[in-house]
């Protein structure tokens, strides 16, 4: 076996988004395996998971352009032992990610997660696809955009915490609780789900989970149509507290939609959480999201963007407190089939450390 560890390279750390990369770290540093963890720009100030702030002493942020910074690494790293690079998304850390092995003559690779794929061309993102000794992608949606490539693609999606995400006990209410949860972003679609609480016939409350750029359009929207009593912003938040909302909810609404960009969700973490949590979903049939949300088996799929389908899903579910419970029970067998973050972040450190053995 090659010695020496892996070299993570992040982009900014921490986020509060980017859960899924503290799991694969954690298994990678339990293994023995983490050499070191770089992040290509600062993270944010805001309130980060519980898990970040154990990592946040081992990583080293690196400034100047994609040159310097693999310099800065490569300095950095002396006398110590490394095997390959790795790169965690495939826009600047693959390609810091790519300069540094080159200066270490070690192998290098990326994973690719969603709007990372988009941020460097089709024809960039193939070339370091083909010299890569490891490609990741973690759901089939942006499996897609490496077709054609001459470059073997590991699928390893990301998992949930079946033990901090649990389903809690069935509430039977006279008013229907939706969760929504998300960054404030176009992609979200938070602003069709404004549009199609309107015309809902049953009584319920809407409480929205994140931050971002979009939170003052989506307030002025929210105040105009006169729903400001029972929709609420309740700002971004962590994994510590996150399992109460999802408890508090009967139905998870995740109306994911293509920007005018082309940016767009993979699988969010919503999804996965929702569902480890036993809640009936109801969610756009976008990117990855059908990999996971079953329709009429774990959760419904709706058309993204279609506003009559959306309440007709809703209302449907929020009538029949039996079937939200039923789609519930499914989604936690799935999960735990098929998204239990320690088999997901297993299969990633066996991935890795076959591929820079």
């Amino acid at each position: 076996m090659t010695p020496g560890g892996i070299v993570m390279m992040l982009s900014g750390f921490p986020r509060s988004s980017e859960a899924f990369a503290l799991a694969d770290l954690a298994a990678l540093d339990q293994r023995g395996l983490l050499a070191a963890v770089f992040a290509t720009e600062p993270g944010e100030s805001a309130a980060i998971q519980p898990e970040a702030a154990r990592l946040a002493p081992r990583v080293q942020v690196l400034a100047g352009d994609p040159l310097s910074q693999a310099r800065d690494a490569a300095a950095r790293l002396e006398g110590i032992a490394v095997r390959g690079v790795h790169a965690y998304f495939a826009h600047t850390p693959a390609e810091v990610g790519a300069l540094l092995a080159e200066r270490l003559n070690v192998r290098f690779g990326f994973s690719i997660h969603a709007r990372d794929a988009r941020k460097v061309t089709r024809p960039e993102l193939h070339r370091r696809a083909v010299r890569a000794a490891c490609v990741i992608a973690c759901n089939l949606d942006v499996a897609r955009e490496l077709q054609g490539a001459a470059a073997r693609v590991h699928l390893v999606p990301h998992g949930v915490d079946l033990v901090r995400f649990t389903p809690g006990p069935i509430r039977r209410e006279s008013t229907l609780h939706l969760l929504a949860v998300g960054g404030l972003v176009a992609k979200k679609g938070f602003d069709v789900l404004l549009d199609a609480v309107t015309a809902l016939t049953l009584p319920w409350h809407l409480r929205i989970i994140g931050d971002g750029s979009e939170l003052g359009r989506l307030i002025a929207q929210r105040d105009a149509l006169g729903l400001a009593r029972r929709v609420s912003f309740q700002g971004a938040t962590t994994h510590d507290r996150l399992p109460d909302e999802y408890r508090w909810a009967d139905i998870v609404v995740v109306p994911s939609v293509e920007d005018r960009s082309g940016d767009r969700d993979g699988l969010p973490n919503v999804v996965l959480e929702a569902m480890a949590s036993g809640c009936a979903v109801v969610a756009s049939d976008v990117a990855a999201i059908a990999s996971a949300v079953r329709h009429a088996h774990t959760g419904l799929l709706v058309p993204a963007r279609d506003r009559g389908a959306l309440v007709r899903a809703i209302e449907t579910l929020g009538s029949d407190p039996g079937r939200r419970a039923s789609l519930g029970r499914s989604a936690r067998r799935f999960a735990e089939h098929q998204y239990d973050v320690r088999a997901c972040t297993a299969r990633l450190a066996s991935v890795l450390e076959a591929a820079y053995a």
